[in-house]
């Protein structure tokens, strides 16, 4: 019988600015903290809390981590590929 595998993870990519960010970030304690959020929105996509504005654009989402304090700000493809805009230590 043929292994079970759990659902498909999101694919995680970066907006110009948000890779801009990345390359900025030298600390292990803060590489373990995006590591852990991205986790959770490859998982669950809708997870974030949708954040208002105009229709004509991506719909934001913001998916804020109180443990670790981090929050990300990203909107999710008709492929569901997650986009990540932003990173921000809160």
């Amino acid at each position: 019988m043929a292994p079970q595998h759990g659902p498909r993870r999101a694919r995680i990519a970066f907006s110009d600015s948000a890779a801009k960010q990345l390359e900025n970030i030298t600390s292990e304690t803060e590489i373990h903290a995006l590591d852990r959020a991205l986790v959770v929105i490859s998982v669950d996509p809708d997870i974030g809390e949708p954040i208002p504005g105009n229709t004509a654009g991506p719909h934001l989402r913001e998916y804020a981590d109180e443990v670790e304090r981090v929050r990300l700000l990203y909107w999710v493809t008709a492929l569901r590929t997650v986009v990540v805009v932003a990173y921000l230590e809160v």
